[in-house]
């Protein structure tokens, strides 16, 4: 019986642990130098947005946004498109701008 079981955990998949590369909890953040924050226009809709007053940072603009009616702030985030050559073919990237 004892064999039985321990062929049975033998034969169970092992769980491979996620790689990190060091950059652990930033996915999805934006650049705080090229991100702006914006309140939801009174009468917007997330089928179409409309930007209000501009707050100077993340933290303002929630402090605003939940005294408001909606609650919602929009995150704009500028880039610029550019050609590099790499190897000898263009290569499209995007660049962010300053505020």
């Amino acid at each position: 019986m004892e064999t039985v079981q321990q062929k049975a955990v033998d034969q169970m998949p092992q769980q491979v642990p996620a790689t990190t590369s060091g950059r652990k909890g930033r996915k999805g953040r934006l650049p705080e130098e090229s991100a702006r924050y914006f309140l939801a226009k009174e009468g917007s809709s997330p089928q179409k947005p409309e930007l209000g007053e501009e707050a100077p940072n993340e933290s303002q603009a929630l402090i605003k946004a939940f005294q408001q009616k909606t609650g919602v702030i929009y995150v704009v985030t500028a880039y610029r498109a550019e050609a590099e050559i790499q190897g000898g073919n263009p290569v499209l990237i995007k660049r962010p701008l300053a505020k």
